[in-house]
């Protein structure tokens, strides 16, 4: 798990309980289950009502972006197409099959199946490309999803409010049952507000983030990839990722 998304997660939810009990409140005070049937339940409707099975399916794939750790750094990437490169050089691109098969990147993977496969190097190119278009699109159409339910939930936790506040009023005879109408009211309204800017929109805001550093790397594979269908000089291989590598970091 990435441990920067699961100490924001902690950091912010912690903030609202710790700030809840220096009031003098406590964690039964925001645990309403109506109030979370009402936000979560209905954000949840709401977002299933607005997009496609596929575009919610790249929702629940993309949470490895949110949470999970990065896999490989692009200086990594880089060493490891100028070693397969060296090894191509050497002994000739089918000496490669064996490797292929043991790297775990399935972009840099499927690119040098291509080469190996004698596939031109512009339809390497136009291949590979055309693959990375499709994977920007499905991240945007996620990222889409968790900012449309941060829309949703603060609306849901309004409504929540104000059906508490419906019951305050048909209980306004009866005292001692206003207090929990008014909960209700003000509960939904936190787990609204709370899960859009704590939850949701982070969460979008992050795959977006980490689409960027996926492309970065794409596109610095597709480079390597050209290279070693070319045999490239690994000097030339190298100057040429460097290129892609001044904002992370040079070869060694």
């Amino acid at each position: 798990m990435s441990i920067a998304a699961f100490l924001g997660l902690i950091i912010g939810v912690s903030a609202v309980v710790v700030g809840s009990i220096a009031k003098g409140g406590g964690i039964a005070h925001l645990a309403q289950l109506a109030a979370a049937l009402i936000v979560f339940g209905g954000t949840f409707g709401a977002t299933l009502l607005s997009f496609s099975t596929a575009d919610l399916l790249n929702a629940a794939r993309s949470l490895d972006m949110v949470f999970g750790k990065r896999r490989y750094s692009p200086l990594e990437i880089a060493e490891d197409i100028i070693d397969i490169l060296i090894k191509a050089r050497k002994g000739g691109l089918l000496i490669l099959e064996p490797t292929i098969k043991n790297i775990e990147e399935p972009f840099l993977r499927r690119g040098l199946t291509h080469v190996i496969d004698g596939m031109p190097p512009a339809m390497i190119r136009e291949v590979l490309y055309k693959e990375i278009d499709t994977y920007e699109e499905n991240m945007k159409s996620a990222a889409k999803v968790f900012d449309a339910a941060g829309g949703y939930a603060p609306a849901l936790g309004l409504i929540g409010a104000i059906l508490g506040l419906i019951l305050v009023m048909r209980d306004i005879a009866y005292p001692e049952k206003i207090g929990a109408g008014i909960a209700l009211a003000f509960v939904a309204t936190i787990y609204g507000i709370g899960s859009a800017y704590l939850l949701f929109f982070p969460m979008g805001k992050k795959i977006m983030s980490r689409l960027k550093e996926e492309i970065f790397v794409r596109e610095l594979i597709v480079e390597g990839v050209l290279g070693v269908e070319k045999g490239m000089n690994p000097h030339f291989l190298k100057a040429r990722l460097n290129a892609f590598l001044a904002e992370k970091g040079k070869l060694r």
